[in-house]
Formats: C-alpha cells, structure tokens, sequence
C-alpha cells in the first residue's frame, strides 16, 4: 500500500498574531492488494498511543471503500506534528486480523512510508508537520 499526502489550508495574508489556520490533508493511496472491503485510516498527534489512534479522541478519522486509486480527506486540520496509520480491512469487521495472533493478514500502512519491523512503527518514523498555507508530504 502506498500513500502521498498533500495538505490543503486556508488561504490569505497571514501574521504572527494570526490563529492558526486548519486545512485539509488529502491523502492518496495505490497498490492495494484487491478493491473488497473498505480503508480505515486514522491521523494522530498522540505519540504515546500510535499506532492505535482509537485512543485518541481528538484523532481524525476516516472509512473510505477500498478501489484501485482512493483518496481519502482529512478536514478541519491544524498545524501541528501528524502520523497516519491505514488499514485495508477487507472483511470490513472493524479490527485488524491477524495470523497465529501476531502477523497481520490484512494490508497496512503508515505515513512516510514507516518502516515496520517485527511491531508497528514508532510515532517518530511516521511523523510529518503540518504548517500553515500549502504542506506537501
């Protein structure tokens, strides 16, 4: 699975003692291995808790049906420091399956592509910021 994010915030003259503006992060995702199911994808802050974004109740989170090419929009979003986890959950069941109850059987995927080795990837490999005005991912 593979992701490209783009964020898209609001525009105008902006100053130091403007608020911060939220935006948009628009998140594209390709190479799923087949279209069933639907892709939940969830967009943290919370170090403490990634990948497990369910914990954190001010997350952003999303289902979008699974396809080809899917995009998937993140509204409402302020600058800050993000992660994404997605999971292509095929059977559509809500959690993510696994093999022997270790080895994950349905797709994953985290932002900047976080490598993950033996555990799901720490919040630090994942993390990415958004700024005000146009961030590219």
């Amino acid at each position: 699975m593979r992701i490209a994010a783009l964020m898209l915030a609001g525009g105008g003259a902006l100053t130091a003692a403007s608020p911060a503006l939220a935006g948009d992060v628009v998140i594209t995702v390709t190479d799923l291995r087949s279209s069933k199911g639907v892709v939940r994808a969830c967009m943290t802050t919370r170090e403490d808790i990634f990948p497990r974004c369910i914990k954190d109740p001010t997350a952003h989170r999303t289902v979008v049906p699974a396809g080809e090419t899917i995009e998937i929009r993140f509204s409402g979003v302020k600058p800050g420091d993000y992660a994404i986890a997605l999971l292509h959950d095929e059977n559509n069941n809500g959690k993510a399956d696994r093999a022997l109850g270790m080895m994950p059987k349905e797709g994953y995927g985290f932002s900047r592509d976080a490598p993950v080795r033996m555990a799901p990837p720490k919040f630090k490999d994942a993390v990415f910021k958004i700024e005000e005005g146009l961030s590219r991912v």
